[in-house]
């Protein structure tokens, strides 16, 4: 058997130059495109809040959502935020309203309306230096916390393909299995729970013993995701990394960690999702 035809599907090379031929199946088969832009027009709703909040509860919107009621929790009224749903899984992040804001077109994307002319922030990890520097909370002012804090936020920001694009888009998205795509995808983020397993035996928190943004970024993720959105939980044997469940619990027990978790999420139990958020009563509603 030649090269080739060990390949998948058999017989495939890849050609010179790539162009697409098809649009796979799968949750987001239809919305992954090799271009960027605007795809229809529809302008974005803007609500009262000084921050205007355009996400959806994944991983990535969750980071923002806790990070605002850590805020509001801490006594800064100016974060007072209006959380509008951009449901990704109808395209709503291709609408020209959202892609002003975003080029990217990818959630979660925040307009500072408190600042004149408003500023426009996307990338979760530049939402949350953004709001930490604004309000001069959960960022450490010494060098050497400050720095430790900007390395597990960069460390997220860099691990966080692997675990959505990689594992749990092949384990829970793909239209069908392949097992070198998981196998590979798998390895790596068992790599990651390792890292901060073992970082985590000897600090509270990620950042050593201040609760920071760098913490905020990674809980939704490494272990957040898998035991929600990829449910791979079990796949993965995750109860054997028992400093990063201490730290992960820790965290989960925050009133505004359980609060921020469910703002623009479409699914769940009764007490679980809040589509949109546009002041503290919506979420007092759910949690008394």
């Amino acid at each position: 058997m030649n090269a080739s035809e060990e390949n998948l599907p058999a017989g495939y090379v890849p050609p010179k130059v790539w162009s697409q031929k098809q649009t796979y199946g799968g949750v987001f088969g239809t919305s992954n495109r090799p271009v960027s832009g605007a795809i229809y027009e529809k302008a974005l709703p803007v609500g009262e809040q000084p921050l205007q909040l355009y996400s959806q509860g994944t991983p990535n919107g969750q980071k923002i959502t806790i990070m605002l009621e850590e805020l509001l929790a801490a006594g800064h009224t100016g974060a007072e935020y209006d959380a509008w749903l951009i449901d990704i899984f109808e395209g709503d992040q291709f609408g020209s309203g959202f892609t002003a804001i975003n080029p990217n077109s990818k959630i979660p994307a925040l307009v500072d309306r408190s600042t004149e002319p408003a500023t426009p922030v996307f990338e979760s990890g530049s939402i949350l230096v953004y709001l930490a520097e604004k309000f001069g909370a959960f960022l450490p002012t010494e060098h050497r916390a400050r720095t430790e804090a900007f390395n597990w936020l960069m460390w997220q920001v860099g691990t966080a393909p692997f675990v959505g694009g990689g594992l749990g888009h092949f384990y829970a998205y793909a239209p069908f299995k392949i097992e070198y795509a998981i196998d590979r995808y798998a390895m790596e983020v068992k790599r990651q729970l390792h890292v901060l397993d073992t970082h985590l035996a000897r600090h509270e928190f990620l950042a050593g013993d201040q609760y920071t943004i760098a913490d905020i970024a990674v809980w939704p993720w490494q272990p957040g995701s898998l035991y929600g959105v990829y449910n791979t939980h079990e796949f993965l044997n995750v109860e054997e990394y028992r400093h990063l469940l201490r730290w992960y619990r820790a965290i989960a027990a925050r009133p505004a960690v359980a609060r921020g978790r469910i703002v623009n999420r479409t699914s769940g139990g009764a007490s679980e999702f809040l589509r949109e958020r546009h002041s503290a009563a919506d979420l007092d509603a759910l949690f008394r």
